[in-house]
């Protein structure tokens, strides 16, 4: 799910998806809720919301960055023609191969996600862009990057969607009555990673050309309390 430019806990999805059952693929991506997995009714609301976002259609080609274990981005290829999914996790890249790669239109590699978009000899080949629940582990110079990167390379993406975003206005929604420290909201390799206002996230995006609208789940969505997702369009 994450990319080897950010730091602890980080290793830890390279070690904790070894400690899970074979078959267990929202827990070793720790998609889960007090350490179950979320219920299907969870993923369902996630693909559709997503997808609608995307503006996912069945001639798009999906590049999902920081796409883990490819349990949640099979789902998204299987609407559109395919793609690629990247992410830097030797076993979770493992598990999406030997359970989800129906090559040659659904791949995935394993590769840090910002060194893939600088390095990709195909960039045009993508018409929508996904990154799912890892956007705040990046830190805030490899965030920038990874924006400016798909703004300038891949032209024929019009839609860059960044989900499940920490977001710092709902801190305490999610601290609740616990005691935490006040610079956690700036820290890449904090549980949560980086939390940003929409005002803050609509900076960041427009800084790199893009146009910005934001999504929020469900009040049904096991996160929707503080989280949002980031809609990211050309001009």
């Amino acid at each position: 799910m994450t990319s080897k430019k950010m730091t602890a806990p980080f290793s830890f999805y390279k070690e904790h998806p070894k400690t899970c059952a074979p078959d267990d693929f929202w827990g070793q991506v720790k998609r889960t809720v007090n350490g179950r997995p979320v219920s299907d009714d969870q993923i369902t609301m996630i693909v559709e919301t997503v997808s609608s976002g995307l503006d996912l259609q069945r001639d798009d080609v999906l590049l999902d960055l920081c796409c883990g274990n490819g349990a949640l981005t099979s789902l998204f290829f299987n609407r559109c023609r395919g793609g690629l999914g990247v992410d830097f996790s030797e076993k979770l890249i493992e598990v999406a191969k030997d359970n989800f790669e129906r090559l040659p239109g659904q791949a995935y590699v394993l590769d840090d996600v910002v060194d893939y978009l600088h390095m990709d000899p195909n960039p045009h080949h993508y018409t929508k862009i996904l990154c799912y629940g890892s956007f705040a582990y990046l830190e805030y110079e490899h965030a920038e990057e990874l924006l400016r990167l798909c703004f300038e390379k891949y032209q024929n993406a019009s839609v860059l969607y960044i989900g499940n975003c920490p977001d710092k206005d709902q801190i305490q929604q999610f601290f609740k009555d616990e005691v935490y420290d006040k610079d956690i909201e700036d820290k890449a390799d904090s549980a949560i990673g980086i939390w940003r206002t929409r005002d803050e996230f609509k900076v960041l995006a427009e800084a790199s050309g893009w146009r910005i609208h934001f999504i929020h789940m469900p009040v049904t969505f096991y996160a929707a309390n503080y989280r949002y997702d980031a809609v990211l369009t050309r001009v």
